[in-house]
Protein backbone atom coordinates (compact mmCIF):
# COMPACT_ATOMS: atom_id res chain seq x y z
CA UNK A 1 0.00 0.00 0.00
CA UNK A 2 1.56 3.30 -1.10
CA UNK A 3 1.05 6.75 0.39
CA UNK A 4 -1.22 7.57 -2.56
CA UNK A 5 -3.81 4.94 -1.71
CA UNK A 6 -5.27 7.20 0.98
CA UNK A 7 -6.25 9.78 -1.64
CA UNK A 8 -9.72 8.60 -2.58
CA UNK A 9 -11.08 9.62 -5.98
CA UNK A 10 -8.19 12.00 -6.71
CA UNK A 11 -6.45 10.35 -9.67
CA UNK A 12 -5.53 13.61 -11.41
CA UNK A 13 -4.10 15.07 -8.19
CA UNK A 14 -1.97 11.96 -7.62
CA UNK A 15 -0.68 12.17 -11.19
CA UNK A 16 0.27 15.84 -10.76
CA UNK A 17 2.13 15.24 -7.51
CA UNK A 18 3.94 12.18 -8.81
CA UNK A 19 5.19 14.15 -11.81
CA UNK A 20 6.53 16.80 -9.45
CA UNK A 21 8.32 14.18 -7.36
CA UNK A 22 9.86 12.75 -10.50
CA UNK A 23 11.29 16.23 -11.12
CA UNK A 24 9.85 16.49 -14.60
CA UNK A 25 10.36 19.83 -16.34
CA UNK A 26 8.41 22.66 -14.66
CA UNK A 27 6.56 20.13 -12.50
CA UNK A 28 8.18 20.92 -9.14
CA UNK A 29 7.80 24.24 -7.39
CA UNK A 30 8.56 25.60 -3.94
CA UNK A 31 4.99 26.46 -2.88
CA UNK A 32 1.75 24.51 -3.27
CA UNK A 33 -1.85 25.33 -2.40
CA UNK A 34 -4.15 22.35 -1.85
CA UNK A 35 -7.82 23.29 -2.12
CA UNK A 36 -11.02 21.26 -2.03
CA UNK A 37 -14.26 20.78 -0.11
CA UNK A 38 -14.20 19.55 3.51
CA UNK A 39 -13.42 15.86 3.71
CA UNK A 40 -11.83 15.68 0.26
CA UNK A 41 -8.39 15.06 1.76
CA UNK A 42 -6.42 18.31 1.44
CA UNK A 43 -4.10 17.61 4.36
CA UNK A 44 -3.92 13.94 3.40
CA UNK A 45 -2.70 14.96 -0.06
CA UNK A 46 -0.11 17.31 1.45
CA UNK A 47 1.25 14.60 3.73
CA UNK A 48 1.35 12.06 0.92
CA UNK A 49 3.23 14.57 -1.22
CA UNK A 50 5.69 15.26 1.60
CA UNK A 51 6.25 11.53 2.05
CA UNK A 52 6.75 11.07 -1.68
CA UNK A 53 9.35 13.83 -1.76
CA UNK A 54 11.35 12.19 1.02
CA UNK A 55 10.97 8.61 -0.25
CA UNK A 56 13.58 7.18 -2.62
CA UNK A 57 10.76 5.40 -4.45
CA UNK A 58 8.35 8.32 -4.61
CA UNK A 59 5.99 7.23 -1.84
CA UNK A 60 6.23 3.47 -1.34
CA UNK A 61 4.41 3.70 1.99
CA UNK A 62 6.65 1.19 3.79
CA UNK A 63 10.11 2.77 4.10
CA UNK A 64 11.22 4.74 7.14
CA UNK A 65 10.76 8.09 5.38
CA UNK A 66 7.16 7.32 4.42
CA UNK A 67 6.15 5.91 7.79
CA UNK A 68 7.69 8.75 9.80
CA UNK A 69 6.13 11.42 7.59
CA UNK A 70 2.68 9.86 7.86
CA UNK A 71 3.13 9.46 11.61
CA UNK A 72 4.15 13.11 11.95
CA UNK A 73 7.60 12.34 13.38
CA UNK A 74 9.91 13.05 10.43
CA UNK A 75 12.47 15.70 11.47
CA UNK A 76 12.21 17.59 8.17
CA UNK A 77 8.42 17.77 8.02
CA UNK A 78 6.62 20.45 10.03
CA UNK A 79 2.83 20.19 10.23
CA UNK A 80 0.82 23.13 11.52
CA UNK A 81 -2.83 22.78 12.47
CA UNK A 82 -4.70 25.09 14.77
CA UNK A 83 -7.42 24.34 17.28
CA UNK A 84 -8.06 28.06 17.61
CA UNK A 85 -9.78 30.59 15.37
CA UNK A 86 -6.63 31.81 13.65
CA UNK A 87 -2.90 31.33 13.10
CA UNK A 88 -1.07 34.43 14.34
CA UNK A 89 2.06 36.19 13.24
CA UNK A 90 4.24 34.69 15.98
CA UNK A 91 3.44 31.15 14.88
CA UNK A 92 4.09 32.06 11.24
CA UNK A 93 7.44 33.65 12.10
CA UNK A 94 8.44 30.45 13.87
CA UNK A 95 7.59 28.56 10.68
CA UNK A 96 9.61 30.97 8.59
CA UNK A 97 12.65 30.40 10.79
CA UNK A 98 12.18 26.67 10.40
CA UNK A 99 11.90 27.05 6.62
CA UNK A 100 15.30 28.70 6.44
CA UNK A 101 17.02 25.54 7.70
CA UNK A 102 18.47 22.85 5.48
CA UNK A 103 17.05 19.32 5.62
CA UNK A 104 18.67 17.28 8.38
CA UNK A 105 18.06 13.74 7.19
CA UNK A 106 15.63 13.93 4.29
CA UNK A 107 15.80 15.33 0.80
CA UNK A 108 13.44 18.27 1.44
CA UNK A 109 12.39 20.61 4.22
CA UNK A 110 8.58 20.62 3.99
CA UNK A 111 6.15 22.82 5.90
CA UNK A 112 2.46 21.87 5.84
CA UNK A 113 -0.08 24.47 6.99
CA UNK A 114 -3.39 22.62 7.26
CA UNK A 115 -5.48 25.73 7.94
CA UNK A 116 -3.92 28.35 5.69
CA UNK A 117 -7.27 30.11 5.47
CA UNK A 118 -6.95 30.93 9.19
CA UNK A 119 -3.65 32.81 8.88
CA UNK A 120 -4.13 36.39 10.07
CA UNK A 121 -3.30 39.40 7.92
CA UNK A 122 -0.04 40.06 9.78
CA UNK A 123 0.78 36.37 9.59
CA UNK A 124 0.20 36.42 5.84
CA UNK A 125 2.65 39.31 5.48
CA UNK A 126 5.31 37.31 7.30
CA UNK A 127 4.57 34.20 5.22
CA UNK A 128 4.70 36.06 1.91
CA UNK A 129 8.37 36.97 2.33
CA UNK A 130 9.34 33.33 2.92
CA UNK A 131 7.39 32.13 -0.10
CA UNK A 132 8.81 34.85 -2.35
CA UNK A 133 12.40 33.99 -1.42
CA UNK A 134 12.39 30.28 -0.50
CA UNK A 135 15.40 28.51 0.88
CA UNK A 136 16.99 25.78 -1.23
CA UNK A 137 15.22 22.42 -0.90
CA UNK A 138 12.33 23.96 1.07
CA UNK A 139 8.73 23.45 -0.02
CA UNK A 140 5.59 25.04 1.42
CA UNK A 141 2.26 23.17 1.34
CA UNK A 142 -0.78 25.27 2.23
CA UNK A 143 -4.28 23.81 2.61
CA UNK A 144 -7.56 25.73 2.37
CA UNK A 145 -11.16 25.09 1.27
CA UNK A 146 -10.84 27.42 -1.75
CA UNK A 147 -8.12 29.59 -3.28
CA UNK A 148 -10.19 32.68 -2.42
CA UNK A 149 -9.75 31.85 1.28
CA UNK A 150 -6.02 32.63 0.98
CA UNK A 151 -4.55 36.12 0.56
CA UNK A 152 -4.19 36.85 -3.15
CA UNK A 153 -0.48 37.72 -2.91
CA UNK A 154 0.23 34.29 -1.42
CA UNK A 155 -1.98 32.18 -3.66
CA UNK A 156 -0.53 33.87 -6.76
CA UNK A 157 2.87 32.47 -5.79
CA UNK A 158 1.65 28.92 -5.22
CA UNK A 159 0.87 26.13 -7.61
CA UNK A 160 -2.74 25.19 -7.00
CA UNK A 161 -3.95 21.61 -6.70
CA UNK A 162 -7.73 21.27 -6.49
CA UNK A 163 -9.21 18.15 -4.92
CA UNK A 164 -12.74 17.08 -5.74
CA UNK A 165 -15.46 15.52 -3.62
CA UNK A 166 -14.94 11.73 -3.74
CA UNK A 167 -17.76 9.74 -5.27
CA UNK A 168 -20.04 7.61 -3.12
CA UNK A 169 -18.68 4.49 -4.81
CA UNK A 170 -15.08 5.48 -4.06
CA UNK A 171 -15.82 6.14 -0.38
CA UNK A 172 -17.76 2.88 -0.14
CA UNK A 173 -14.81 0.96 -1.55
CA UNK A 174 -12.48 2.62 0.96
CA UNK A 175 -14.70 1.70 3.92
CA UNK A 176 -15.06 -1.87 2.70
CA UNK A 177 -11.27 -2.11 2.45
CA UNK A 178 -11.11 -0.99 6.09
CA UNK A 179 -13.41 -3.85 7.14
CA UNK A 180 -16.81 -2.15 7.18
CA UNK A 181 -19.67 -4.42 5.94
CA UNK A 182 -20.81 -3.52 2.42
CA UNK A 183 -24.33 -2.33 3.27
CA UNK A 184 -23.11 -0.24 6.19
CA UNK A 185 -20.30 1.18 4.08
CA UNK A 186 -22.68 2.18 1.28
CA UNK A 187 -25.04 3.90 3.74
CA UNK A 188 -22.22 5.81 5.48
CA UNK A 189 -20.71 6.88 2.17
CA UNK A 190 -24.04 8.20 0.90
CA UNK A 191 -25.07 10.19 3.99
CA UNK A 192 -21.56 11.65 4.42
CA UNK A 193 -21.83 13.27 0.95
CA UNK A 194 -18.22 12.55 0.07
CA UNK A 195 -16.68 13.59 3.41
CA UNK A 196 -14.34 10.71 4.22
CA UNK A 197 -13.92 11.55 7.90
CA UNK A 198 -17.68 11.74 8.43
CA UNK A 199 -18.15 8.51 6.50
CA UNK A 200 -15.75 6.70 8.85
CA UNK A 201 -17.55 8.13 11.87
CA UNK A 202 -20.98 7.13 10.55
CA UNK A 203 -19.75 3.62 9.82
CA UNK A 204 -17.93 2.97 13.08
CA UNK A 205 -19.33 5.31 15.75
CA UNK A 206 -22.95 4.69 16.85
CA UNK A 207 -23.00 8.04 18.67
CA UNK A 208 -22.24 9.90 15.43
CA UNK A 209 -25.01 8.04 13.61
CA UNK A 210 -27.47 8.85 16.41
CA UNK A 211 -26.46 12.52 16.35
CA UNK A 212 -27.27 12.65 12.65
CA UNK A 213 -30.71 11.16 13.28
CA UNK A 214 -31.36 13.69 16.03
CA UNK A 215 -30.46 16.57 13.71
CA UNK A 216 -32.64 15.32 10.86
CA UNK A 217 -35.63 15.20 13.21
CA UNK A 218 -35.36 18.95 13.82
CA UNK A 219 -37.42 20.13 10.80
CA UNK A 220 -40.48 18.22 12.02
CA UNK A 221 -40.30 20.04 15.38
CA UNK A 222 -40.40 23.59 14.03
CA UNK A 223 -44.16 24.05 13.92
CA UNK A 224 -44.23 26.62 16.75
CA UNK A 225 -41.97 29.35 18.07
CA UNK A 226 -41.42 27.28 21.17
CA UNK A 227 -40.32 24.35 19.04
CA UNK A 228 -37.85 26.58 17.18
CA UNK A 229 -36.31 27.90 20.38
CA UNK A 230 -36.14 24.41 21.87
CA UNK A 231 -34.38 23.05 18.77
CA UNK A 232 -31.90 25.93 18.81
CA UNK A 233 -31.20 25.42 22.51
CA UNK A 234 -30.59 21.70 21.94
CA UNK A 235 -28.15 22.33 19.08
CA UNK A 236 -26.13 24.97 20.95
CA UNK A 237 -26.15 23.18 24.31
CA UNK A 238 -25.07 19.91 22.72
CA UNK A 239 -22.22 21.66 20.92
CA UNK A 240 -21.09 23.32 24.15
CA UNK A 241 -21.25 20.04 26.06
CA UNK A 242 -19.19 18.34 23.37
CA UNK A 243 -16.66 21.15 23.53
CA UNK A 244 -16.40 20.85 27.31
CA UNK A 245 -15.98 17.08 27.11
CA UNK A 246 -13.21 17.44 24.53
CA UNK A 247 -11.28 20.29 26.15
CA UNK A 248 -11.75 20.20 29.94
CA UNK A 249 -9.05 17.62 30.67
CA UNK A 250 -6.73 19.12 28.07
CA UNK A 251 -7.19 22.59 29.57
CA UNK A 252 -6.33 21.29 33.04
CA UNK A 253 -3.26 19.47 31.73
CA UNK A 254 -1.98 22.57 29.93
CA UNK A 255 -2.52 24.74 32.99
CA UNK A 256 -0.69 22.24 35.20
CA UNK A 257 2.27 22.11 32.81
CA UNK A 258 2.48 25.89 32.69
CA UNK A 259 2.28 26.11 36.50
CA UNK A 260 5.16 23.64 36.81
CA UNK A 261 7.19 25.53 34.21
CA UNK A 262 6.61 28.77 36.18
CA UNK A 263 7.61 27.12 39.47
CA UNK A 264 4.13 27.47 40.96
CA UNK A 265 3.67 23.84 42.02
CA UNK A 266 3.29 22.85 45.71
CA UNK A 267 1.57 26.10 46.58
CA UNK A 268 4.49 28.38 45.75
CA UNK A 269 3.68 32.00 45.02
CA UNK A 270 3.45 33.07 41.39
CA UNK A 271 6.60 34.69 39.97
CA UNK A 272 6.47 38.02 38.18
CA UNK A 273 4.70 37.73 34.84
CA UNK A 274 3.01 34.43 35.69
CA UNK A 275 -0.45 35.95 35.92
CA UNK A 276 -0.14 37.32 32.40
CA UNK A 277 1.00 33.98 31.02
CA UNK A 278 -1.86 32.16 32.73
CA UNK A 279 -4.29 34.72 31.36
CA UNK A 280 -2.91 34.22 27.86
CA UNK A 281 -3.30 30.46 28.21
CA UNK A 282 -6.91 30.82 29.33
CA UNK A 283 -7.60 33.10 26.39
CA UNK A 284 -6.17 30.57 23.94
CA UNK A 285 -8.16 27.78 25.55
CA UNK A 286 -11.31 29.87 25.25
CA UNK A 287 -10.66 30.38 21.55
CA UNK A 288 -10.15 26.65 21.11
CA UNK A 289 -13.47 25.88 22.80
CA UNK A 290 -15.16 28.54 20.67
CA UNK A 291 -13.88 26.96 17.49
CA UNK A 292 -14.99 23.51 18.66
CA UNK A 293 -18.52 24.82 19.27
CA UNK A 294 -18.55 26.47 15.87
CA UNK A 295 -17.39 23.28 14.16
CA UNK A 296 -20.07 21.24 15.94
CA UNK A 297 -22.77 23.69 14.87
CA UNK A 298 -21.42 23.60 11.33
CA UNK A 299 -22.03 19.86 11.28
CA UNK A 300 -25.66 20.53 12.26
CA UNK A 301 -25.99 22.99 9.38
CA UNK A 302 -24.44 20.49 6.99
CA UNK A 303 -26.98 17.82 7.89
CA UNK A 304 -29.86 20.29 7.52
CA UNK A 305 -28.51 21.34 4.14
CA UNK A 306 -28.59 17.71 3.00
CA UNK A 307 -32.15 17.35 4.30
CA UNK A 308 -33.51 20.37 2.42
CA UNK A 309 -31.52 19.41 -0.64
CA UNK A 310 -33.47 16.17 -0.64
CA UNK A 311 -36.74 18.08 -0.21
CA UNK A 312 -35.86 20.18 -3.25
CA UNK A 313 -34.99 17.06 -5.24
CA UNK A 314 -38.49 15.69 -4.61
CA UNK A 315 -40.20 19.00 -5.34
CA UNK A 316 -38.41 19.51 -8.65
CA UNK A 317 -38.48 15.83 -9.69
CA UNK A 318 -34.76 16.14 -10.36
CA UNK A 319 -34.36 12.42 -10.87
CA UNK A 320 -31.31 12.05 -8.63
CA UNK A 321 -30.94 9.85 -5.57
CA UNK A 322 -31.76 11.15 -2.11
CA UNK A 323 -28.93 11.51 0.37
CA UNK A 324 -31.09 10.71 3.39
CA UNK A 325 -33.07 7.74 2.10
CA UNK A 326 -33.87 6.61 5.63
CA UNK A 327 -35.84 9.86 6.11
CA UNK A 328 -37.66 9.65 2.79
CA UNK A 329 -41.13 9.71 4.42
CA UNK A 330 -40.44 12.95 6.32
CA UNK A 331 -38.78 14.44 3.26
CA UNK A 332 -41.77 13.58 1.09
CA UNK A 333 -44.16 15.15 3.58
CA UNK A 334 -42.03 18.32 3.75
CA UNK A 335 -42.00 18.47 -0.05
CA UNK A 336 -45.79 18.16 -0.23
CA UNK A 337 -46.45 20.89 2.34
CA UNK A 338 -44.13 23.55 0.91
CA UNK A 339 -42.89 24.91 -2.41
CA UNK A 340 -39.51 24.79 -4.10
CA UNK A 341 -39.18 28.53 -3.55
CA UNK A 342 -39.68 28.03 0.19
CA UNK A 343 -37.07 25.30 0.27
CA UNK A 344 -34.57 27.53 -1.53
CA UNK A 345 -35.22 30.28 1.03
CA UNK A 346 -34.55 27.76 3.79
CA UNK A 347 -31.26 26.76 2.19
CA UNK A 348 -30.35 30.44 1.96
CA UNK A 349 -31.13 30.82 5.67
CA UNK A 350 -28.65 28.03 6.48
CA UNK A 351 -25.96 29.84 4.48
CA UNK A 352 -26.74 33.07 6.35
CA UNK A 353 -26.41 31.27 9.68
CA UNK A 354 -22.97 29.95 8.71
CA UNK A 355 -21.92 33.46 7.76
CA UNK A 356 -23.24 34.82 11.06
CA UNK A 357 -21.30 32.24 13.06
CA UNK A 358 -18.14 33.04 11.08
CA UNK A 359 -18.69 36.71 11.92
CA UNK A 360 -18.77 35.85 15.66
CA UNK A 361 -22.49 36.36 16.16
CA UNK A 362 -23.54 34.70 19.42
CA UNK A 363 -24.32 31.05 18.56
CA UNK A 364 -27.64 31.06 20.43
CA UNK A 365 -28.90 34.10 18.49
CA UNK A 366 -27.66 32.83 15.12
CA UNK A 367 -29.19 29.37 15.52
CA UNK A 368 -32.48 30.71 16.92
CA UNK A 369 -32.80 32.99 13.90
CA UNK A 370 -32.13 30.03 11.62
CA UNK A 371 -34.77 27.80 13.22
CA UNK A 372 -37.41 30.54 12.93
CA UNK A 373 -36.47 30.98 9.26
CA UNK A 374 -36.75 27.24 8.65
CA UNK A 375 -40.22 27.23 10.20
Amino acid sequence: MTVWDSLVGQASVVSTLQRAIAQTRHAMTHAWLFTGPPGSGRSVAARAFAAGLQCEQGGCGTCRSCTTVLAGTHPDITIVRTEQLSIGVDEVRSLVRRASMSPTSGRWQALIVEDADRVTERGADALLKAIEEPAHKTVWMLCAPTADDVVVTIRSRCRQVNLVTPSTAAVTTLLEAEGVPSEQAAFAARVSQGHIGRARAMATNPAAAQRRRDILQIPAKLGTLGGCLEAAAWAVTTAQEDAAAATTSLDAEERQKLSIALGMESGRSAPRGAVGQLRDLEEQQGLRAKRFVRDRLDSVLLELTGYYRDVLVVQTAAGVDLVNVDFSAAIGQAADTSTAQTTIRRLDAIVECRQALAANVAPQLAVEALMVSLA
